[in-house]
């Protein structure tokens, strides 16, 4: 019996996978319906992530798709969030997740049982309507999510107590109409605070974006018009980044994303550029740049009143309101410390997954990682593993061995992506997808395919690495995953050529 903490993206795929595997899941939701960060509501609701109406995946469909369940055709191939709610609808229904879930049902605490260190089993406090019940169950998902507890860290600003004006972190934020002729300060510069930022500018009197770091920032409109994870993220574009010295992998993707436009003329060139940085994906930001209706700033030094002084800029900006796009907080409150282990908004978790010191391997995390591409695949290919394990089909390592990796692994995020926020559980998505697939055999031979299946083994190195691959061989592998790599570029021009010009030979 598996508890599955969350029906968002991971708790939907967690218990699908415990599903297949022939496990007993039940999956605790505390509110009354599936989606997690995906289902919008105008209200915030308490330990839930919340969404603005207008987010748009930044994945596009085909790398976004669960491995045997693809998005229907005329989907468009960047996502509004009631669409891509619509598709998590559809997968639940169609493996029949939904009865096992328990809605309205918020998870109190999970502890270890007096036997733990025998049987793994764990002591479960759910409640629901007032009321808390105890469960026993052998192994716990916890897919939370990290999306909902804000991180505001206010002392980091000088000042801060004198402003009068308004101020809010992003989580907060819901529509730009607060934001009409006034002159507005977004501080910090990851895909909300862009966006938040360009939605402002079209009613405020001045929008100002305040970054130290700076930052790549690309549009979902890639090479030639392709979607950009559908051209970054194939297995030659990841063999060159990861064969190439480190100076020359980073000065390549460098010279990729300044194709788009010269980031230092634009104010926004990273200060290490010699550091991998999550891009920014925004496709209106260079443009209102241009046009005045964004001006990007450095740091903040210091809040007055009624304005705002920057590092290197001596002047005083007026503004009325203040947006912090800080970030979030890693946080399990039913969880006791001792078992999960969070410092510097990271949990040490081995490949991202598994604490490295319980006796038993039977409690797990889903979905607490950053990867550079689509999270969906990810969540399911962690579960993949996850069930595995609880089968006792695979195996962890030793706990010394599982230590030394986490601690290795810290120190190599921290030397590419630099240790802010939650830099460190950033990864290469493709490199991360190869090898937990390769721990239950569903890793895609492509010098095996060449010989029997040449056409599929190409579309799979030169292709973008859509989530099917995955599908091929394994456990949980699925009958359609080749005609689906084989058209996965028919499904993407599908919804965008609604218009054949004449004699065109498409």
């Amino acid at each position: 019996r598996v508890a599955v903490v969350g029906a968002g993206i991971s708790g939907l795929t967690a218990t699908k996978c415990c599903l297949d595997e022939g496990l007993e899941p039940t999956c605790f939701e505390q509110s009354q319906d599936i989606g997690g960060l995906w289902r919008y509501t105008e209200h915030i609701e308490a330990s839930r992530p919340s969404l603005y109406p207008s987010v748009i995946s930044n994945t596009s469909k085909e790398m976004s798709a669960f491995s045997d369940f693809l998005y229907p055709e005329d989907f468009p191939v960047f996502l509004p969030n009631a669409r891509l709610l619509d598709y998590l609808r559809r997968y639940a229904k169609q493996f029949g997740i939904g009865e096992h879930i328990k809605f309205g049902t918020t998870v109190v605490s999970i502890r270890k049982r007096p036997d733990f260190a025998t049987t793994g089993q764990w002591d479960v406090v759910t409640e629901a309507d007032g009321k808390q019940m105890s469960h026993i169950f052998d192994a716990v998902m916890v897919c939370s999510g990290n999306l909902y507890e804000p991180s505001l860290p206010l002392h980091c600003f000088p000042g801060i107590e004198r402003f009068q004006g308004q101020y809010f972190h992003s989580r907060q934020y819901k529509h730009p109409d607060m934001f009409q002729g006034k002159r507005v300060l977004v501080v910090g510069m990851g895909n909300s605070g862009v966006d938040i930022a360009v939605e402002a500018s079209r009613v405020a009197a001045k929008v100002t974006v305040s970054t130290s770091r700076g930052a790549w920032v690309l549009s979902r409109v890639f090479q030639h018009g392709y979607p950009w994870d559908m051209v970054f993220n194939t297995r030659l574009m990841n063999l060159i980044r990861n064969s190439l010295p480190g100076p020359l992998s980073r000065g390549l993707v460098n010279y990729m994303v300044n194709q788009y436009f010269n980031h230092e003329n634009y104010g926004l060139q990273p200060e290490k550029s010699c550091l991998m940085r999550e891009p920014v994906l925004n496709d209106d930001l260079p443009s209102y740049i241009l046009t005045g209706r964004i001006t990007i700033k450095p740091g903040v030094k210091e809040f007055k009143d009624n304005s705002v002084v920057f590092h290197s800029c001596p002047e005083e900006e007026p503004i009325d309101i203040i947006v912090f796009c800080t970030g979030y907080n890693v946080s399990f409150p039913f969880l006791e410390e001792a078992d999960v282990k969070v410092e510097n908004k990271h949990a040490s978790l081995y490949k991202y997954v598994f604490p490295t010191h319980l006796q038993r391997p039977t409690l797990a995390v889903l979905g607490l990682i950053k990867p550079l591409g689509a999270i969906m695949p990810v969540t399911e290919m962690q579960a993949r593993w996850v069930t595995r394990i609880f089968k006792g089909l695979c195996w962890l390592p030793p706990q010394s061995v599982m230590e030394k990796e986490v601690n290795e692994t810290k120190k190599i995020r921290v030397r590419w992506f630099g240790l802010s926020f939650d830099e460190v559980l950033k990864t290469d998505w493709l490199v991360y997808m190869d090898e937990l697939a390769s721990f239950i055999g569903a890793k895609p031979s492509v010098l095996g395919l060449l010989c029997r299946d040449p056409w599929l083994a190409l579309t799979i190195f030169f292709g973008p690495s859509t989530p099917s691959q995955y599908g091929l061989v394994g456990p949980g592998c699925w009958g359609g995953a080749r005609r689906a790599i084989l058209t996965q570029w028919d499904r993407t021009l599908k919804p965008t050529r609604t218009r054949v010009p004449a004699g065109s030979s498409s």
